[in-house]
């Protein structure tokens, strides 16, 4: 027998499934269909990682599991080309994008082909290429048609050094997600998709798919919708009020004091008023200079500025209250404006103690003179609240109360905000939006899609933030599609989450250039069965994708509401050391290396078995070497085959009980311990020195999905076939029971022996067995047996005296 040469033998079957097109899924099947889905890489400079590996593995050993079950699978690839490190990249090398680009994705795909992923490589797609944008851009403009898109003028968030403004997901912690740099406050007018209008579709469309709990959590609280009231304070001697959204509407007896966001429009409508003007001025200043992240955290220092000369009335009891403004008042959060409640919030407690503000309990259950209390209690000094002993009825009664009143009325709020939607940057789809200042903002017509991103030497943007293509006169200076007049383009461009927004749509038809997909390759294909993927993915990708999804279904041309009727998620790959890898550290795994010196399958197998698939698991090289040394097992596992058929009746039950073990492993993502069975079967299939074609040809079939290259080798080899055309194995669940099992024999709790008895053996059979072996009679001389406890299968415990 010849030693097992992987670097001859993975190339020989990648070769072979690439020119048999074994993995091209079929539009036109009578088969059942299954849409596996993996997240596409953004192809960096730095090639592919292990982390890509484990993050599509899960998919891929489900998809080659289906497509033995019979299914017509489609597992598709592609690219999520657009975005800053490109761009980066670029402006530091000279090198266009588009080149540096297309070299990347060459070498993620060579990395891809030689791991030998079963992907449909003939449905690959490109985020940048213009046969792809331009049905991004189709979208967009349904979505400015259906006035999904506006602009306005807000502080944004803004990179110095990337010269970009961010939206609040891409700047979370106060650092730009691209080069970490910390963001500054700046004024900019903004593309904004109303994401906001979809916030309830996105929450009731959780309960009708499949989702880990977890994941359905994290976007819950991304949308985080709150329920409560709106309530509107009169300013103190104006024809005015101050309007604001709580949650606690119970507790407005017990608002002391109010504050406003520095930059409220009221100051400056006030500012005559106020007789410190100059103090709130240069506070706004200084707020300028923090991020939003700053400015909202909860542990920092209390700062603010009463406003002299503005006061407003507590609508339900009349009492005039000092307004203040403050940093952590935001005027994209709610209406710019809270109503502080010392007594019963921390933050307002705070606030209170620094600034000697008031403080008056309202319910029940603390020590105000200590610190604020946030529990529930009976309501006091609260009116027609008071003995109102909980929340529900408390809010329900205050609400009654406001509405009559005219003050106020109960309402819903959502932490999400509007998508903020441009970048001040080259390399990105062009918003396909014209200026003119006759017609004001008009749609590039559907006919003149793609308006193609141009050629351009410099890609440097502006010392001000602004776009790379403001200086191409040829591109901006355009007539006006509506009335011919002379017009200017939109110069900024999309994010990278566009591209990514729609591509499983893509897939199923992508070569299609009279729509983004058929209608009835969309109605077979969709929605995407099994989508695999990384937790920090799960709010902003999903959620931009499920929006975008539910208003191409809203607009009839997609024939579901909801992508993605599954998803799941692997954990990381740390480096060796238990930290996450980064060059810097120098802990980073190239996968080259490893398929290098041991091959594709052990890189496959080690990567499913380093530990539960959905947490983080440190790298293991002797782990690495142990899966090395079970494939070589499995290839020298041919010189112990006999000619016997079917397996042999001491080895039925191993066999089936391995059948069921790894199927039913494979569904969970528990492939660990479905390699683990894998392993103890070979164990126990060469115990006696040989083992059965049958034997030998289901724990090739088994292990296929894990580790195809030496599966297929040995499928030929034996004169079994082709493995990916056989149908995949199946048990018999009467024949997963062993006939003897083994059962621990404690007595007082303290194992002394182990049996091997019946299945199903009774109480007494058992205990008479027990007692006569040797360490267990030894144990109970001398003593008196007053209890035995018996597990049936499991164990049996003498409590003895």
């Amino acid at each position: 027998m010849q030693e097992y040469s992987f670097s001859a033998i993975e190339p020989k079957w990648q070769r072979y499934w690439e020119e048999h097109g074994t993995f091209r899924a079929d539009d036109k099947s009578q088969k059942p269909k299954f849409y596996a889905l993996v997240e596409f890489p953004y192809p960096s400079g730095h090639g592919m990682h292990v982390g890509h590996i484990k993050a599509y593995s899960s998919m891929e050993v489900v998809s080659r599991k289906r497509r033995m079950q019979g299914y017509n699978v489609l597992f598709p690839i592609g690219f999520d080309a657009y975005g800053l490190p490109t761009e980066n990249t670029a402006i530091k090398t000279g090198v266009h994008p588009r080149q540096v680009t297309d070299e990347n994705i060459k070498k993620f795909t060579g990395q891809l082909k030689r791991v030998g992923f079963s992907f449909d490589w003939s449905r690959v797609i490109d985020t940048t290429e213009e046969g792809y944008y331009k049905w991004t851009q189709w979208i967009f403009l349904k979505m400015f048609e259906h006035g999904l898109v506006f602009r306005d003028k807000t502080l944004v968030n803004y990179c110095p050094s990337c010269k970009v403004v961010l939206s609040n997901e891409d700047s979370q912690g106060g650092k730009c997600d691209v080069c970490h740099s910390d963001i500054v406050q700046k004024t900019k007018d903004v593309w904004y998709l109303r994401i906001t209008q979809y916030a309830d579709k996105l929450l009731e469309g959780l309960d009708r798919v499949d989702y880990l709990p977890n994941i359905k959590l994290q976007q819950e609280n991304w949308i985080g919708k709150s329920t409560g009231a709106f309530v509107n304070f009169p300013l103190s001697g104006k024809d005015e009020t101050l309007r604001i959204y709580t949650t606690r509407p119970d507790t407005l007896y017990g608002v002391t004091f109010m504050v406003m966001a520095p930059e409220h429009p009221l100051i400056e409508k006030y500012r005559d008023s106020i007789a410190n003007i100059d103090a709130l001025d240069a506070y706004k200043a200084e707020c300028a200079k923090k991020t939003e992240f700053e400015r909202t955290q909860l542990v920092k220092d209390k700062t603010g500025v009463r406003i002299e000369g503005l006061t407003a009335v507590n609508p339900l009891n009349g009492k005039e209250i000092p307004i203040y403004i403050s940093d952590y008042v935001m005027m994209g959060y709610g209406t710019g404006a809270i109503m502080a409640v010392p007594a019963h919030d921390t933050r307002d407690y705070e606030f209170a103690k620094k600034f000697g503000i008031d403080i008056i309990e309202v319910i029940k259950g603390g020590d105000i003179s200590k610190e604020a209390y946030t529990g529930d209690g009976e309501m006091v000094n609260s009116g027609e609240l008071n003995g109102i002993t909980n929340k529900k009825d408390a809010i329900a009664k205050v609400l009654t109360v406001l509405e009559k009143m005219g003050c106020g009325e109960a309402g819903v709020q959502y932490k999400m905000k509007d998508w903020a939607f441009n970048r001040q940057r080259y390399w990105g789809e062009p918003i396909p939006l014209v200026h003119c200042p006759s017609c004001g903002i008009v749609a590039v017509p559907y006919e003149e899609l793609p308006l193609r991103l141009p050629p351009v030497e410099n890609f440097e943007p502006g010392t001000d933030g602004e776009s790379p293509l403001a200086k191409l006169d040829s591109f901006v200076n355009c007539k006006c599609p509506k009335c011919g007049g002379a017009a200017k383009r939109e110069t900024d461009t999309m994010p990278q989450w566009a591209g990514s927004s729609w591509y499983f749509l893509r897939y199923c038809d992508p070569h299609n250039d009279k729509e983004f997909a058929s209608m009835d390759a969309l109605r077979y294909w969709m929605p995407v069965d099994w989508y695999n993927g990384g937790m920090e993915h799960v709010t902003r990708h999903m959620i931009y994708s499920r929006f975008w999804h539910k208003f191409l279904y809203d607009i009839g041309v997609v024939p579901m509401d909801e992508p993605y009727a599954k998803r799941t998620a692997q954990g990381l790959i740390l480096g060796p050391d238990g930290e996450k890898m980064s060059k810097s550290k120098g802990n980073v795994i190239d996968p080259n290396d490893v398929v290098d010196q041991y091959g594709a399958d052990v890189l496959r197998l080690y990567v499913l078995f380093m530990g539960d698939y959905a947490q983080a698991a440190p790298w293991s090289d002797s782990s690495v070497k142990g899966c090395k040394r079970f494939i070589d097992r499995i290839w020298a596992m041919q010189e112990l085959v006999t000619d016997e058929d079917g397996y042999r009746s001491s080895m039925t039950t191993l066999m089936h009980k391995t059948i069921r073990k790894v199927s039913e492993d494979i569904e969970t993502l528990a492939f660990n311990t479905a390699i683990a069975a894998m392993m103890k079967a070979v164990n126990g299939l060469t115990a006696s020195g040989t083992l059965t074609r049958g034997e030998y040809r289901t724990l090739l079939m088994l292990l296929y999905p894990f580790a195809p290259h030496i599966t297929e080798e040995l499928f030929q080899i034996m004169g079994f076939g082709i493995l990916d055309e056989q149908p995949w194995p199946e048990f018999d669940p009467a024949l997963c029971i062993d006939e003897q099992v083994e059962i621990a024999v404690q007595v007082c709790g303290k194992i002394k022996a182990k049996l091997m008895i019946p299945q199903g053996a009774d109480e007494a059979a058992v205990a008479e067995a027990a007692k006569a072996d040797p360490a267990v009679a030894a144990a109970l001389a001398g003593k008196t047996i007053r209890k035995q406890i018996y597990v049936q299968n499991r164990l049996l415990n003498f409590v003895a005296n």
